[in-house]
């Protein structure tokens, strides 16, 4: 069984304490759930932000945590073939109780942890040590669980750190000053953050960090569109429609064009404590998603090769998701609401959200609006939470064989972390999303609540998203059946 008892919940939840403070069993027990998860969460907080800029970090340190689990797991199935490792089936009587299985988790996870967070192998070692397992046994004999954790980890490593990221910095074959993550495809945005030369195209911001300082935009890891996928070939497939209405010249004209931002206008005037809360827990990818996979697991009952397979599909139908959407975005380059608002209204006023604490106010200068969220480093069109919401949702309904969820999260008075100690007025529960489908429906309008993508962007992701989906599922599905 899953054993995902209050207790760890709560951790999970609340990031209140760190794992091995509680006896962990190895023969019962699930170490992602009750070890992994709980040692990674508070580094992807600290060191690799959830809620905005970094998603695509964030999307790919769970893929390839989540996939370290399904190949090192996959030799103890009965035909089974990793993704990254193809290693024999063991006999059925070596997955009588978890034992094998999560050890064989630990140590490939253990692999990718340092290829992603190297910083941390501090860290990482403890929670190896934390359950009673050597961080310095690299044994490669895959008759164990610790030789097949080593063995799947590193072939993970191997292939992804090489996938089109440019994780290391060497892209080109560069050896001396690597730059991590670096763009090597020469993106450059049309406008300037100072001069928006092309109200269709995308404007960098100015945004604060902090003591009087200031940082202009960047489009965040433009490569990401040139990454491996999973479970398709190549993203040109998935081809959205020409964003005609944010081109105040195009066919569709001026009309068009302050329809859609005159839409996001008056979500802002209209923001509710709840539509305020719903956007701040989808922003939050390890929360909106994250959890309410792990609530579907925990529903369901799910045993530990169950949750592995599920966590690993709806992961990996996020992260090809995320290079769909990114190729998308690099094509089109399309301008944001802020840029289109100031364009059309200039200094004049508008009736918006005036800011943390200021409700809705009628005299705000609309080249003063800003979004409910925090402005994402990247153009705006297609929406990438709605394709990643899509795409989980879609996989999710294909491994349970229903559309059924609710799932529910509360959000008590004052936790709002734009807001913090006045929204909410009041405790609120947030859904509950009794589907899959009404959990995504929100998950893209979380985005026009939040100021940051027009309606259009929503729509895009809706067609692509659930298709990415479905790919995810069939490409984990063949892996089980150590047909691909």
């Amino acid at each position: 069984m899953l054993r995902l008892s209050v207790k760890t919940f709560a951790i999970l939840v609340l990031f209140l304490q760190m794992p091995g403070v509680y006896a962990f069993d190895m023969e019962k027990d699930n170490a992602p759930v009750e070890v992994i998860i709980p040692t990674v969460l508070p580094f992807i907080f600290s060191d690799v932000s959830p809620t905005g800029s970094d998603v695509t970090l964030v999307i790919r340190v769970t893929a390839e945590v989540t996939n370290a689990w399904f190949d090192a797991s996959a030799p103890y199935r009965l035909f089974a073939q990793g993704v990254y490792s193809k290693i024999e089936n063991r006999p059925s009587s070596e997955s009588q109780n978890n034992r094998n299985i999560n050890i064989a988790c630990l140590y490939a996870s253990y692999h990718v942890l340092n290829s992603l967070l190297p910083q941390r192998n501090g860290e990482w070692r403890e929670m190896l040590k934390s359950v009673g397992l050597d961080p310095d046994d690299a044994s490669q004999d895959i008759t164990t669980p610790i030789g097949i954790g080593n063995v799947a980890g590193k072939a993970i490593v191997d292939f992804r750190e090489h996938d089109g990221m440019n994780q290391l910095g060497d892209h080109g074959g560069r050896l001396y000053n690597l730059e991590p993550y670096a763009d090597y495809t020469g993106f450059e945005p049309f406008n300037t953050a100072y001069e928006l030369r092309d109200p269709s195209k995308w404007q960098p911001g100015v945004l604060p960090t902090g003591n009087g300082t200031f940082r202009v935009q960047q489009f965040v890891t433009p490569q990401y569109r040139k990454v491996v996928p999973y479970s398709f070939d190549n993203p040109n497939q998935f081809n959205t429609p020409r964003p005609v209405a944010s081109n105040p010249k195009g066919p569709h004209g001026r009309q068009a064009y302050k329809q859609q931002a005159d839409e996001v206008l008056q979500a802002s005037a209209n923001l509710t404590d709840y539509e305020k809360m719903i956007a701040e827990l989808f922003n939050n990818k390890v929360r909106g998603l994250g959890f309410s996979v792990l609530y579907a697991a925990q529903s369901h009952d799910l045993d530990l090769l169950d949750f592995i397979t599920l966590d690993f599909m709806t992961n990996a139908a996020a992260f090809d998701a995320g290079i769909v959407s990114w190729n998308e975005k690099a094509k089109w380059n399309a301008v944001r609401p802020f840029s289109a608002i100031r364009y059309l209204y200039g200094s004049r006023n508008v009736t918006a959200w005036g800011g943390p604490g200021q409700g809705t106010v009628i005299d705000l200068p609309a080249n003063e609006w800003k979004e409910y969220l925090n402005l994402p480093d990247h153009p705006e069109y297609p929406s990438v939470s709605t394709a990643v919401c899509e795409a989980q949702a879609q996989a999710a309904r294909r491994f349970f064989g229903s559309d059924e969820l609710n799932w529910s999260v509360p959000a008590p008075k004052g936790t709002s972390t734009i807001e913090p100690g006045i929204t909410p007025a009041a405790d609120i529960t947030l859904g509950p999303w009794a589907t899959w489908t009404a959990f995504a429906e929100d998950c893209g309008l979380s985005r026009l609540w939040g100021g940051l993508h027009f309606r259009a962007a929503i729509e895009a992701s809706r067609v692509f998203g659930p298709q990415v989906g479905e790919l995810a599922y069939q490409f984990v599905q063949r892996h089980l059946e150590g047909a691909d």
